[in-house]
């Protein structure tokens, strides 16, 4: 086995690494505090390419792989997550269920935009009753006179009320003990969105509430089999737990970096601190988290291209990065001090935007259920 990046991906992450450092770490402070949507950032990765990393170029796309977009979202979230979860939720969440399950015709229609970032996706898959009880689905979609008629609710949508987002994908049930996807375009008549969220952390990512009241969409709007939106959507949620594992891999580093160069730069009893091998211990752990880590994601993508069984990899990979991310987080700030509980310091940003990883995309609870089921038990 051989982990090292060859040419074409270390050029990727060095481009990014490059962008993230002189472009996005700049603006994170100003967007966090203004709670502003990165519209200028956005459109920037949209030149780049990075909108269309996994996707074929007879759509818009660069023609690369999941790993190319793991590799992106683990430089971005170096220094801002917002802007991170941005790109994440807009690949795997909004692009990816149009291409793995949509027709020819859904395809050619949604992901040219898509896949350059001139549009957003969202996935609406959350309700107020049932988060990780996906399987507990109240919205509806009754088909009428060749209309999907939706009601119901979605919460904690990211990517979901820019001026940007063209669609969301909503699961529903479409029968008894049936879900199925449907593709809403946006804005629609029907579909309100809510005012984002008052959030503690990832400031600068759109996450908001959709409510569904008589709203009608075509027949054909009906994205893969009907009665299958539950097992589509678990599928890309396996997908989408590498991508998260990649992010919080990448805060663990901004979380390292940040530790590294104040632990050289603060002196106390007139020596630096990282002299003190109590914090010199702490930062070695974190290096040893961050790095185990980024195996494990690694490992999990390297199983998904191959096209083998990832889904415990990827548990395992989600599981130990968001965990890690949190306590790389605390020890940061414990490091900086008080300047640590600061906002004008990064590791501030990090501490606040780490808990959401061990949540979103399946709770570490529901990882540790995974990877049970997956050993027999």
């Amino acid at each position: 086995m051989d982990y090292r990046l060859d040419d074409e991906h270390e050029t990727l992450r060095k481009t990014v690494e490059e962008f993230a450092r002189d472009v996005v770490a700049p603006q994170a402070a100003r967007l966090d505090a203004a709670e502003e949507f990165p519209y200028g950032i956005v459109r920037q990765m949209g030149d780049m390419g990075l909108f269309g990393l996994p996707f074929p170029e007879e759509y818009g796309g660069m023609g690369g792989n999941y790993f190319a977009l793991c590799l992106a979202l683990e430089e971005l979230a170096r220094v801002d997550s917002s802007v991170a979860i941005t790109l994440e939720a807009a690949v795997s969440l909004g692009a990816m269920p149009v291409y793995r399950f949509g027709t020819e015709e859904q395809k050619r229609t949604w992901l040219p935009d898509l896949v350059t970032g001139r549009a957003l996706g969202a996935f609406g898959l959350t309700e107020p009753g049932g988060g990780t009880d996906a399987g507990a689905t109240r919205t509806t979609a009754r088909l009428v006179d060749g209309e999907w008629v939706i009601n119901g609710t979605k919460c904690f949508i990211t990517n979901s009320g820019t001026d940007i987002t063209r669609l969301v994908t909503v699961t529903a049930m479409t029968g008894e003990r049936e879900i199925s996807s449907i593709i809403v375009p946006t804005p629609h008549e029907g579909l309100a969105v809510a005012p984002k969220y008052s959030k503690v952390g990832w400031h600068a990512s759109d996450t908001r509430e959709l409510s569904f009241s008589d709203c009608r969409v075509p027949a054909e709007n009906l994205l893969g089999e009907r009665g299958r939106g539950y097992a589509g959507f678990l599928s890309i949620l396996d997908e989408g737990r590498i991508a998260i594992s990649a992010l919080a891999t990448g805060l663990a580093q901004g979380c390292l970096d940040e530790s590294v160069k104040y632990a050289k730069e603060r002196t106390a009893f007139g020596a630096p601190i990282g002299k003190n091998q109590a914090i010199a211990f702490k930062i070695a752990d974190m290096e040893v988290r961050t790095h185990t880590a980024r195996l494990a994601w690694y490992r999990a993508a390297e199983r998904m291209m191959r096209g083998e069984p990832f889904k415990k990899e990827a548990a395992i990979a989600k599981l130990h990065s968001s965990e890690i991310a949190v306590t790389n987080a605390r020890e940061a700030t414990q490091i900086h001090g008080g300047y640590g509980f600061m906002n004008e310091f990064p590791v501030a940003r990090h501490w606040r935007d780490s808990k959401i990883l061990e949540i979103g995309e399946g709770t570490s609870e529901v990882q540790r259920m995974l990877i049970a089921r997956e050993l027999g038990l």
